[in-house]
């Protein structure tokens, strides 16, 4: 089961709309539905809010800190509620995956992500869930940090709203633990529909803070 939920991004209004902030994308969706209110918590460096199920309470997670320094935020909360690695889930954007589709996936290597990265290394081990949300890649190495910084094309858009959109539905799967009907329900594709990316990069939960630009080499 899943008791941490959380979403990678980078804080700030000039980054909202950006590729890399699709794990934001979806964590503030997942609030929406539950309707929960994501506040700031300077105890984890991060906006933090919680809902219940069946007794047990399921966190939402933005860290606050800048994509190459996630990990501190999320090892910071899950060492406070006792949540182990194998009951987190981070929503992140994957290069490796087209826009449209996302992906659910268990331990393996970070791929070059600096999110995951700082993750592993906080977390001491690499064995907690992932969703992968699909942005495409640019095609050449030495354009992928100006790929993932930017704005999706609208057609992107559409795609990674409804990638967002199927996988949440699968929520109620993650909660309960049985992860092989939530990777059924985040694998399957259906047709993009342009309307369901009015909302993405702007999400309605979402209390930007400007801050300094990420040290960021790579993804």
């Amino acid at each position: 089961m899943i008791r941490l939920f959380v979403g990678l991004g980078n804080p700030g209004a000039a980054y909202e709309a950006t590729r890399h902030n699709a794990g934001f994308w979806w964590v503030d969706a997942l609030a929406e539905q539950w309707n929960v209110r994501l506040a700031h918590d300077k105890s984890f460096q991060a906006e933090v809010g919680h809902a219940q199920f069946g007794g047990q309470k399921r966190w939402l997670l933005k860290p606050q800190t800048f994509m190459n320094l996630s990990g501190q935020s999320v090892a910071a909360l899950a060492r406070f509620y006792k949540i182990p690695p194998e009951q987190i889930l981070v929503a992140h954007d994957e290069l490796d995956i087209e826009a449209g589709q996302a992906k659910l996936k268990f331990g393996g290597g970070h791929a070059g992500h600096n999110g995951l990265r700082d993750i592993h290394t906080q977390l001491g081990t690499d064995q907690y869930w992932r969703l992968r949300l699909g942005i495409g890649h640019p095609g050449v190495k030495s354009e992928v940090v100006h790929w993932v910084l930017k704005k999706p094309s609208p057609d992107d858009r559409a795609g990674i709203a409804q990638a967002i959109d199927r996988s949440i539905k699968a929520a109620h799967h993650l909660i309960a633990g049985n992860m092989s009907e939530a990777t059924k329900t985040i694998h399957t594709l259906v047709p993009v529909t342009a309307p369901s990316a009015k909302n993405v990069g702007n999400p309605s939960t979402t209390n930007p803070k400007t801050g300094s630009a990420p040290a960021q080499s790579d993804n």
